[in-house]
């Protein structure tokens, strides 16, 4: 008999996406006390951060034949829980080298948890005809943003990261067996490409294209998850809760509107949606960059959170829409970048952030949110199609 909550196909992606979010963002409110602890410089903690886009870029250019062999019930039960007390023990981290690391295993788990759920989210929302990617993705920032709120309280009681990210092991690997324990991945999308899926999957020129869609939602998404703790309490004095609330900001403020972004995107079209974000994200990092009080600071955060919550799942979507290879191909040529650049990215700010000035991780945000506009065109307008079975 298998332990969990029978639930309809969808609920069970959101949840999978909440839970693995949950456990993800458990770290980064806590980043502040790590770097005191450590003694270090942005620079040395931004290198140190990279150890998980390094694992991250190994598991998605060689896991995916591994996950199917496996199968992906089995491998999602195991590796949400196993994250979990992965970056449970990174914090134990007495320097940047052994942080970098103990952070290259947890980046090999999250790129496995990214495969399965992206496609998932594909298969579910072709079988039911409708767009849930956004909705899904919204799950994930809630998850996030409950991981922040909760990191925020925690910080501002004192109990060190190491205690905190321990008593989140328990409480991932319950929610992960409640909501996930009657997981069974959905059927494969019909009309695609069979052609078998290499350890490397080449970026085309139209994923390129749907890379620089997205690339500056990653990168100011990710700035806003590792560099917002920091930047508050480096400018404005912020409070452990003050400054932890930073990281839920982003996240809350994405999740609302990567829950309502299917119904806009339906009634218009991606690009028109895409285009209205990509502003938004501009604004939010240009606030950030000349942010003289704390609230302009939020406010940008917020701007940010709303103007990076749907161009990755809207490229998600069209890449995994694309007939010319496996969807597969095209989702993890997709995501070997641009969710590299996510955890990449940011990090490597951290040496721009300790010589010139934290304000200039979201400066950069300004120039990706005009490519962004102009590349929007290669989102396209075509509909999901539901799959009708006799």
């Amino acid at each position: 008999m298998r332990f969990g909550l029978d639930l309809p196909p969808q609920i069970k992606v959101f949840g999978a996406f909440f839970v693995y979010s949950f456990c993800m963002g458990s770290l980064y409110p806590r980043l502040p006390a790590i770097q005191a602890a450590m003694g270090v410089g942005e620079g040395a903690l931004g290198l140190s951060l990279i150890g998980a886009a390094i694992g991250t870029l190994i598991s998605l250019t060689f896991a995916p034949p591994i996950i199917e062999r496996i199968g992906y019930r089995r491998t999602l039960l195991g590796a949400i829980p196993l994250l979990s007390a992965l970056y449970a023990a990174s914090v134990w981290a007495q320097g940047p080298l052994a942080f970098f690391l103990l952070l290259v295993p947890v980046g090999m788990t999250i790129g496995c948890i990214e495969i399965i759920i992206n496609l998932e989210a594909d298969r579910v929302e072709h079988a039911i005809g409708r767009r849930i990617m956004s909705r899904a993705h919204a799950f994930w920032s809630f998850g996030f943003f409950s991981a922040g709120m909760v990191g925020s309280f925690i910080a501002q009681s004192g109990l060190p990261p190491q205690a905190h990210l321990a008593l989140m092991i328990p409480v991932v690997t319950l929610g992960t067996f409640v909501v996930l324990g009657r997981f069974e991945p959905a059927a494969h999308r019909t009309g695609s490409s069979t052609e078998a899926t290499p350890h490397f999957a080449r970026p085309t020129l139209p994923i390129l294209s749907l890379i620089s869609v997205c690339i500056g939602a990653m990168m100011m998404e990710g700035a806003g998850i590792d560099w917002s703790a920091i930047y508050m309490r480096n400018l404005f004095d912020a409070t452990p809760f003050w400054a932890g609330f930073a990281v839920a900001l982003v996240a809350g403020s994405q999740a609302v509107a990567r829950f309502f972004a299917d119904g806009f995107v339906e009634r218009y079209s991606p690009v028109l949606v895409a285009r209205v974000l990509v502003t938004i994200l501009g604004i939010g990092a240009a606030l950030m960059f000349v942010a003289q009080a704390s609230w302009v600071g939020y406010l940008g955060l917020v701007l940010i959170g709303v103007g990076s919550s749907a161009l990755f799942p809207l490229s998600m979507s069209a890449a995994a829409q694309r007939t010319d290879r496996p969807a597969a191909v095209n989702v993890a040529a997709l995501t070997q970048i641009a969710f590299v650049s996510f955890l990449l990215g940011p990090p490597l700010l951290g040496y721009v952030a300790e010589h010139f000035g934290i304000h200039w991780t979201y400066g950069i945000g300004v120039p990706l949110a005009i490519l962004g506009f102009m590349t929007a065109g290669a989102l396209g307008s075509r509909p999901v199609k539901a799959v009708v079975t006799p």
